[in-house]
């Protein structure tokens, strides 16, 4: 057979109507049944680190936990490795964006990929406590799995930054950075 010659279902299916209809329908099956399982292969982990790196600029991660970003000069050599603003918050004291690059001693280095997705996601860290009330990770927690994962992977694959942030402050305490105070309305 040469690339000018047609193929003629009637000739590989034995020529009657039904069996080149069967012919056709697995065809029709074995292209769907490739396309669901290429589409559920899970994303490679380049894609992922990716794809976190992407949200983590669109959820403007670097505002509040990179040094600088609110003082007008991001130090973005030290990206996400905590900020030198806190946000005191009346009754409740002043939050300073935490380190959360992978340092082991000052950043989330510890912290597994699982234990970062729940973070997110319901606001807690692996030691049980409640992150500060001014991380948003209520509007994170509609992140779905993969993209909470994603964000996860991609704090993994990020410089570790060595820099212990100050505080948490309570109410009466005075925090010795540079402060940001949010006002309630009356």
């Amino acid at each position: 057979m040469t690339s000018n010659d047609n193929i003629d279902l009637g000739q590989l299916s034995g020529g009657n109507v039904m069996s080149q209809s069967r012919f056709l329908a697995s065809l029709s099956a074995l292209g769907v049944a490739a396309a669901l399982i290429l589409s559920t292969q899970p994303a490679s982990a380049e894609s992922m680190v990716e794809r976190g790196k992407y949200l983590v600029t669109i959820a403007s991660c670097n505002d509040c936990h990179t040094p600088g970003y609110f003082l007008g000069k991001p130090d973005m050599k030290s990206f996400l490795g905590g900020s030198d603003v806190g946000f005191e918050l009346p009754g409740l004291g002043t939050f300073v964006g935490r380190n959360i690059t992978p340092d082991k001693d000052t950043g989330i280095g510890n912290w597994t990929v699982p234990q970062i997705v729940a973070a997110l996601q319901t606001g807690r860290r692996p030691d049980g406590r409640e992150l500060a009330p001014i991380m948003p990770w209520r509007a994170f927690a509609n992140f779905t799995k993969k993209d909470a994962r994603a964000i996860a992977m991609f704090l993994k694959t990020i410089p570790a930054i060595k820099h212990a942030v100050p505080g948490p402050f309570g109410p009466n305490e005075k925090a010795p950075v540079f402060v940001m105070k949010v006002v309630p309305p009356g």
